[in-house]
């Protein structure tokens, strides 16, 4: 029998628990605001490689404005067990199809029939997305956070006699929430195409996606030469604003040629691993003690999470997106939208708000039929709950309390 897991080292008022039987999974949450029962609930649903402890500087104030706030360890992650870590194994479980299965399953166990609010990070954010957009009469209005959210995949729509693609139902062209797995309908390059122009480059490329949904990832990034815990400080500070090289702009297409402007943490060499990728801007020793957004004993809990666990848990997604696994079952609802209340939320040194170009634009001029704003932070970048958790939780307040004015 496995010896205990160590007590996460917690704020008061956060408390940690195992929900079992849950769409086959025993998922570990955090809660605040538990205490009262009948509060409203909202949900956050953490990203890669975070953990529901990477909500931990939101959840108190959002508690203390009435909510019962809850924070899962998603499939694939930290103590949340029953789920499959093999690259070979059972891939489909992390569809976000199933994934929206294990948090309707963990809403019902824990009481509650409806959301005030799903919010999504990262990763998490278009399995937010997909949750208001199929069940809005369960999450009640959603907040997007780094990555936005284009809409569902277009349907081809063939020419019956000669079967060639015709046209397609669904929103304009987009790559949406897996952008390099190209639907038949899109006008885009093929991920495929993308991937040989990205090699053909002077300085030859390849995108992290890609580089995620190989065997090696894992592996790589867990036994990496410098170490699980250095990894990770390089990782989280390349992707932050503390390293001046973040300046997002608008890129104007799904091409190689501008895919390539965005930092190698996003589009890398493509002899490197993100091991070797985020080494070469390890920050100084200074630079480490002075980090107020994630001190050392902070990373530690993520460095000490990955190691029992590894990555493929959360490269599992990834791979649901880069091999196409389900495009078809999300093409059910291309043409639909997003119909309950929605807002962004981002860093504004962060370069996920234009990693798919013209996403943004198609999450607040289509995909959302009731979008209420891009706020962008400024002093974050990815990890922006993190990074600015004072001026994130001002505008989830602001959000929320809109929706109890109407």
């Amino acid at each position: 029998m496995p010896s205990p897991l160590p007590d996460l080292p917690l704020p008061a008022g956060i408390r940690s628990r195992i929900v079992p039987g849950i769409n086959g999974l025993s998922m570990h949450v955090l809660e605040a605001g538990h205490e009262q029962p009948g509060r409203p609930c909202v949900l956050l649903l953490h990203g890669f490689p975070e953990l529901a402890y990477s909500w931990r500087k939101v959840m108190l104030p959002l508690a203390q404005a009435g909510f019962h706030v809850v924070a899962p360890d998603n499939r694939g992650y930290g103590r949340t067990t029953g789920w499959d870590g093999l690259y070979d194994g059972d891939v489909g479980s992390f569809r976000f199809f199933n994934l929206m299965r294990d948090t309707l399953g963990l809403l019902a166990a824990l009481g509650h029939r409806s959301v005030a609010a799903v919010v999504g990070h990262d990763f998490g954010s278009p399995l937010a997305a997909w949750c208001a957009l199929v069940r809005p009469d369960v999450f009640r209005s959603v907040v997007l956070m780094s990555g936005p959210f284009g809409g569902p995949p277009q349907l081809p729509v063939t020419d019956p006699v000669s079967g060639a693609v015709i046209g397609a139902l669904g929103h304009e062209a987009s790559m949406t929430t897996d952008p390099l797995a190209a639907t038949p309908a899109s006008p885009a390059p093929s991920a495929a195409q993308i991937d040989a122009q990205l090699a053909a480059l002077d300085v030859p490329r390849k995108h992290y996606q890609w580089y995620y949904s190989t065997p090696a990832a894992d592996t790589d990034m867990r036994h990496c030469p410098q170490g699980l815990h250095s990894f990770l400080r390089a990782y989280y500070h390349h992707k932050s604003a503390d390293w001046a090289g973040n300046r997002p702009h608008e890129l104007a297409s799904w091409a190689a040629t501008e895919l390539a402007k965005m930092p190698t943490y996003y589009v890398m060499h493509r002899g490197a691993d993100m091991a070797a990728t985020v080494a070469e801007h390890m920050p100084s020793a200074a630079a480490v003690a002075a980090c107020q957004w994630l001190p050392d004993p902070e990373l530690r809990v993520y460095t000490d999470e990955f190691a029992r666990t590894g990555f493929q848990g959360g490269l599992q997604w990834y791979r649901c997106g880069t091999t196409g696994l389900q495009v078809a079952e999300q093409q059910l609802f291309a043409g639909r939208t997003i119909d309950v209340p929605a807002a962004f939320i981002a860093g504004a040194s962060d370069w996920g708000i234009h990693q798919k170009p013209g996403e943004l634009q198609r999450m607040a001029g289509s995909a959302c039929r009731r979008f209420e704003g891009v706020n962008l932070i400024e002093g974050a970048g990815h990890w922006v709950q993190q990074e600015q958790p004072e001026a994130v939780v001002r505008h989830l307040l602001a959000f929320l309390e809109r929706r109890a004015s109407t």
